[in-house]
């Protein structure tokens, strides 16, 4: 089974499975192919995380394929001469948010290890896909409609507007020939063919010479990357055992924080979506998030800990902070560690809404969950050989002092800015997996992850009913209810708890399949465009 944003890609995905493809093979079927059709949300130009079951070994691991900041960042690359942060949109575009992009990478060191197919093979669809042409959705209309830096340069302005100026209508087929000759190069000589030679030097001149915003990456940057293969963060939650994406990546750490705090809570005898509920998993959020801001960067330059973050004796000293009458207002970080180690303050967070996430479970019982991004729908808004680059590097910290402290997450040469990325895995207490699932949606995916969970594991929903559930986030700020829902008519009762309610539309993009007895169940978020199909 495939569960992905789009049935093209989906579709890819399980003709590689029906070929005798491993869950990796699809993996990068489905991605490439993602590239072509979803070009705002993920891609070559960008990064992602990858939580894997081997059947074989019965164990987890993941892959990070997170973007680095080239050798010449700074922290203060974000901040105005007169040492004001800038605002993110005037940040966004051009060469300067630009991180050395390591998809293609993660998905190598991925495939090398668990590969069936030959590498080549994987790209066929997503070449024919970009060079006969797709037909524009109207979800991918309405996002180039509204995007007000895609017309700044030469490159997308001529891809995705007509010559008066429009976006090019739903329905018309986007042929993108400089992709299809892209994956053609990357299919025949592997990825040293992106990462050294003409497509990286393109890389280069397109993000420095990008006006505004010019950028600081290197030829060197791009040969010099590497993806990493790192432990999973896994935990308890009650009966099963839940496993995700270390840092850099907040997201493993963030969600088990949230699922071992209700540890404490009987969720199960709550009804799904009811103030109760999310008044607990509101709380459960905001404690999260306030040790996400203050410990969660890069491990490799910030020692964040996670083994005590994740302490089912910590999480349970901090449910006890949690009132089922009266909501906090603002949740502080644990300080369970040395005053010494207290050196960093808090960051906040900014929303980035271009990513993507799929699930795939193969014939041979191996798990892929993957969560890929370029940020910024449509990225940096350059494009190379037809291909968007990320503006990653506005996931650090734009100020890199608070209060006279240093900020974990700010800008340093060569460091992996933190993300909210989840691919998520469940297993029960046998070791054997029984739910892949993950989302897009930017700091809110940890939420829209941790509910999902719940509603398989606490209340017995499908997966598909556990997607289609209405949202609730809190990122230790307002809670969240997405509008036009059952849980919108819960405000009332959750501000007379002391919380300030925002009623908004939450567009996420989950993917889930559940692993039963019987058989495989997939879900696809209606909120998107996907699918989830199998045999």
């Amino acid at each position: 089974m495939v569960a992905a944003a789009n049935p093209l890609a989906a579709q890819a995905g399980l003709e590689i499975l029906r070929a005798g493809g491993s869950a990796i093979d699809a993996a990068i079927a489905v991605q490439m192919v993602l590239n072509v059709v979803e070009p705002q949300s993920s891609g070559i130009g960008g990064g992602g995380f990858l939580v894997h079951y081997s059947a074989k070994s019965q164990s987890v691991e993941t892959y990070d394929g997170r973007e680095t900041a080239p050798a010449a960042a700074a922290p203060d690359m974000f901040l105005n001469s007169d040492g004001s942060r800038r605002e993110f949109h005037d940040a966004a575009p051009g060469g300067l948010p630009v991180g050395v992009p390591g998809l293609l990478r993660m998905l190598e060191a991925a495939h090398k290890d668990h590969g069936k197919l030959p590498w080549r093979r994987l790209f066929d669809s997503a070449i024919e896909l970009a060079d006969q042409g797709f037909e524009i959705s109207p979800r991918l209309h309405d996002l180039v409609s509204r995007d007000r830096h895609l017309k700044e340069f030469d490159t997308t302005r001529n891809y995705f507007f007509d010559a008066a100026g429009e976006a090019k209508s739903a329905g018309t087929r986007l042929i993108n020939r400089p992709l299809a000759s892209t994956f053609k190069v990357i299919a025949d000589f592997g990825p040293d063919a992106f990462y050294i030679g003409p497509i990286a030097e393109d890389i280069v001149a397109a993000a420095r010479g990008a006006s505004p915003n010019p950028g600081r990456i290197t030829a060197n940057d791009l040969q010099t990357y590497r993806a990493k293969k790192r432990e999973p963060v896994c935990s308890l939650y009650r009966r099963w055992v839940v496993c995700g994406a270390p840092p850099p990546t907040s997201g493993g750490v963030t969600t088990l924080q949230i699922l071992g705090t209700l540890q404490e809570f009987d969720l199960a005898a709550m009804k799904p979506g009811s103030a109760e509920a999310v008044h607990l998993i509101a709380e459960a959020s905001r404690l999260a998030f306030a040790d996400r801001g203050q410990y969660v960067a890069d491990p490799d330059t910030v020692r964040v800990p996670v083994g005590r973050m994740i302490d089912p004796g910590y999480l349970a000293i901090r449910a006890k902070l949690i009132s089922r009458a009266t909501a906090m207002e603002k949740a502080e970080p644990g300080n369970f560690v040395k005053q010494a180690e207290l050196r960093y303050a808090p960051s906040p967070d900014k929303h980035g809404l271009s990513t993507t996430h799929f699930s795939i479970v193969d014939g041979d019982g191996n798990v892929v969950s993957l969560t890929s991004s370029i940020k910024s729908e449509f990225g940096s808004r350059l494009m190379v050989r037809g291909f968007l680059l990320n503006n990653q590097l506005t996931d650090f910290s734009f100020s890199p002092i608070h209060n006279g402290r240093p900020i974990a997450n700010a800008a340093a040469a060569n460091k992996r800015p933190r993300s909210s990325m989840s691919p998520t895995l469940v297993l029960d207490a046998g070791g054997k997996p029984v739910l892949a699932v993950g989302t897009s949606g930017g700091s809110a995916i940890i939420g829209y992850v941790a509910k999902t969970i719940i509603g398989v594991l606490d209340w017995k929903l499908d997966p598909q009913a556990a997607i289609d559930a209405p949202h609730y986030v809190n990122l230790n700020g307002p809670t969240d209810l997405e509008a036009d829902t059952p849980v919108a008519a819960i405000q009332p009762v959750l501000e007379g708890l002391g919380h300030k309610v925002r009623v908004r539309d939450m567009v996420s993009g989950l993917h889930a399949i559940q692993i039963t007895e019987n058989g495989l169940l997939g879900g696809a978020d209606p909120r998107r465009t996907g699918v989830a199909i199998g045999d």
